[in-house]
């Protein structure tokens, strides 16, 4: 499978509004060490730029990007989880967060209403989403996109995976989201309250403020709206339980793969609710 020419065709196919090119490319040289990055780095510029990405978006975000091997030790260390449910909610869902969650609820009503008058996604669903990702938006991550996905696209592990995420990067700033320097996040590139990849951010990201722009940075309104399109494009039932067992339990599968957290996110949410 050509994973670049995949991900053009499905960026053309949603009509983004970011130029980009169904053009097959090829592929920049991936590599294990720091040694053949800045060469592999003139590749990727020419290949984003075969892809329709502007020339200007790839000076300001690609060209400065640097290799990091803090963002190749975690990938390597990665954990999975294997928590009890118990362990998994006193850590990611604790009582302070169920507490605080309802409090965010009740300040945020008319907001979180108009959400889910629009997509049918529960607002206790929504809120609990952001409290397990960053607590609620408290901790977004502050480490630079371009440098960890360049990194990743560039490391031959999954270097295919990796590089379609880095054109979307190139494709937020390109479309005029958001700036270079703006994009920081997790290490994975995981951008925004709840931790949208890349090409999430392009095909899902909604305006949930008005203001022209998709931010999942610092836009709360945008963050919701656009967890909640996340949900509803990915079979989202409005009304419908969320519970195991229920009909949109398994939409949570697309959220997080991980069994524990959808229960977890489950559980969650109905203590938000109750």
């Amino acid at each position: 499978m050509n994973f670049r020419r995949t991900f053009l065709t499905a960026i053309a196919a949603a009509a983004l509004a970011t130029g980009f090119s169904a053009a097959p490319a090829l592929a920049a040289q991936c590599g294990n060490s720091a040694g053949g990055f800045n060469q592999w780095k003139q590749q990727m510029a020419q290949e984003a730029v075969r892809a329709g990405i502007s020339q200007r978006t790839v000076e300001a975000a690609l060209m400065p990007a640097q290799y990091s091997s803090k963002v190749i030790s975690l990938d390597r260390n990665q954990h999975s989880m294997n928590l009890s449910l118990d362990a998994f909610m006193a850590r990611r869902a604790p009582a302070s967060f169920v507490s605080k969650g309802k409090r965010i609820i009740s300040q945020n009503r008319q907001l979180l209403n108009s959400i889910e008058q629009r997509y049918g996604v529960q607002k206790e669903v929504l809120v609990a989403i952001w409290g397990m990702e960053t607590g609620f938006g408290s901790n977004s991550g502050n480490m630079n996109v371009f440098n960890s996905l360049a990194t990743l696209a560039y490391d031959c592990r999954r270097s295919d995976f990796f590089t379609e995420e880095l054109l979307a990067a190139l494709g937020i700033v390109d479309r005029g989201d958001m700036r270079p320097n703006q994009m920081r996040g997790a290490w994975a590139g995981e951008i925004g309250q709840t931790q949208f990849l890349a090409k999430n951010y392009l095909r899902f990201a909604v305006d949930g403020d008005g203001n022209g722009r998709r931010d999942l940075i610092n836009s709360k309104a945008d963050v919701l709206a656009s967890t909640a399109n996340f949900l509803r494009q990915h079979g989202w039932q409005p009304g419908a339980g969320y519970q195991p067992g229920q009909p949109n339990f398994s939409v949570l599968r697309d959220w997080n793969r991980a069994g524990v957290y959808q229960k977890a996110l489950a559980l969650f949410a109905s203590k938000l609710a109750s």
